[in-house]
């Protein structure tokens, strides 16, 4: 039996790589729209019952990005809020395929100001000699992907989360008017 419920599409998705502030904004955004809020590093750990860490340790990156790909598709499909996609996401063929045809969000960080957020927690991809090295590194390596799949970018170190979920707020606003006709 086929379901007759309509799909539901996030209103908008955020990405961004580590740090940016995806999830803090992301519930802000939610709010001032009066819809839910998904963040879907969260729900890989409510759905597995471990840690990102423990996933990355126990299964591998590999394994991390399958469930990763599973949750952000299936997030993509039911969810009708803001949704923010973890760091990585957007990196797999499947889910950069996913997004197109949905409002994307890049929230867009310097690798001084990202890092600075993220230093001394458990990320286990800049887990390495040099943390920030390696921050500054996967950032490059991501930035056009990021740039690429957004429908529009925001600075992400705009000011307090509410003044970065009023850009997007803007931004979504002038992409919904449609364009008027020029009067001579």
């Amino acid at each position: 039996m086929t379901s007759t419920r309509p799909e539901r599409r996030p209103v908008v998705v955020l990405i961004g790589f580590m740090g940016a502030g995806k999830s803090t904004v992301g519930r802000v955004l939610a709010d001032r729209l009066g819809v839910d809020f998904v963040d879907t590093d969260s729900e890989i750990v409510r759905t597995t019952g471990r840690s990102i860490p423990e996933i990355f340790t126990a299964d591998g990156p590999e394994r991390f990005r399958e469930i990763e790909r599973d949750v952000v598709l299936d997030v993509l499909r039911s969810h009708g809020g803001v949704v923010a996609l973890g760091g990585g996401a957007v990196m797999t063929p499947a889910v950069a395929d996913g997004l197109a045809g949905h409002r994307v969000v890049y929230l867009q960080i310097t690798a001084e100001d990202g890092f600075a957020r993220v230093r001394g927690t458990d990320r286990p991809l800049i887990a390495a000699e040099d943390p920030q090295q390696r921050y500054r590194e996967l950032l490059a390596e991501r930035d056009e992907t990021y740039t690429r799949t957004g429908t529009f970018t925001v600075d992400a170190a705009a000011g307090e989360p509410g003044d970065v979920a009023d850009v997007i707020l803007a931004e979504l606003a002038r992409a919904l008017v449609p364009e008027r006709a020029s009067i001579p």
